[in-house]
């Protein structure tokens, strides 16, 4: 497992009984975590202090409990990078902290590239990959079909003092993007895909990732450009292994461009406990 260790602002204080205890730039959250299975002693006495508890419903979805009043955002850093940090009704925060170990790979990637890198961002979210990458010194294409996801990641790059750098901001459709692109024939060295597990297609219908990534995977594959740098796919979906991930990406580039694929658990430390907790997959194909 790769856990990103590197964060001073953002902690796992303690888990037990699907929840985990973290702390935001020294705001205390309680967020259900599905990994979470044992039920052990809580090892702090701050979960009784938490500023804010995530309650889940029985029909779906939840509520945040407010124990105290808490700004209606708060940024935390990472290194060079800033992030908006807001809870929203579905438990997020707006920042996946574990990934930035890829963060952290795909900046050396295009830092030691030695040329010109486009990246382009799928599913990009509140921009994590979108920043570490354009602060490297590549030009980003940034899309995801939220709007409202797509102004976050606007927000995080202006904390960050990025709006100068080269990134295009698209709320879209991410696959009929793609197809988009292969027409115009705009290609990209390096992609990167974070897709949801479930979600709906171009024409309305509802897939899941595991019945999908294959076809997904090998369409991105036809943006790449002669001399592509890397491909990243993550994905949180509990029946999608990094081995089978791996094989995908192996199966699909390989043939085409050469290199090599690597692929494992990404995850966080636990303070209480000094073990990481899994928190999602990565397989990376890159250039030899």
């Amino acid at each position: 497992m790769r856990v990103a260790d590197k964060w001073q602002e953002y902690k796992i204080l303690d888990t037990s009984s699907g929840d985990k205890l973290e702390s935001w730039g020294g705001v205390t959250l309680v967020r259900p975590d599905p990994q979470i299975i044992w039920k052990t002693p809580h090892k702090t006495d701050k979960w009784d202090k938490a500023d804010a508890v995530y309650h889940r419903s029985s029909k779906g979805g939840g509520e945040w409990e407010y124990r105290r009043k808490l700004p209606e955002s708060w940024n935390i850093s990472y290194g060079d990078l800033k992030f908006v940090i807001r809870p929203t009704g579905f438990k997020h925060t707006g920042l996946f902290p574990e990934q930035a170990v890829n963060w952290d790979m795909c900046g050396e990637m295009i830092r030691n590239a030695g040329r010109p890198i486009k990246v382009l961002n799928l599913f990009a979210y509140t921009g994590g990959a979108t920043l570490a990458c354009a602060n490297a010194g590549a030009q980003v294409s940034h899309v995801d079909a939220s709007k409202g996801m797509v102004a976050w990641a606007r927000e995080n790059a202006a904390a960050s003092g990025l709006t100068d750098k080269p990134i295009r901001w698209l709320v879209d459709d991410c696959e009929k993007f793609v197809r988009r692109e292969i027409k115009r024939q705009n290609f990209y060295d390096a992609v990167i895909m974070d897709p949801p597990s479930y979600g709906r297609g171009p024409g309305g219908e509802v897939w899941k990732l595991e019945d999908s990534v294959y076809e997904l995977v090998e369409l991105c594959s036809q943006v790449l450009s002669d001399k592509p740098l890397f491909f990243l796919l993550n994905s949180y979906t509990t029946g999608l292994s990094p081995s089978v991930m791996a094989y995908i990406l192996s199966e699909v580039l390989t043939p085409r461009f050469g290199g090599e694929v690597t692929a494992d658990e990404i995850g966080l430390r636990v303070q209480s406990s000094k073990m990481p907790l899994p928190c999602g997959s990565t397989a990376i194909w890159q250039t030899k």
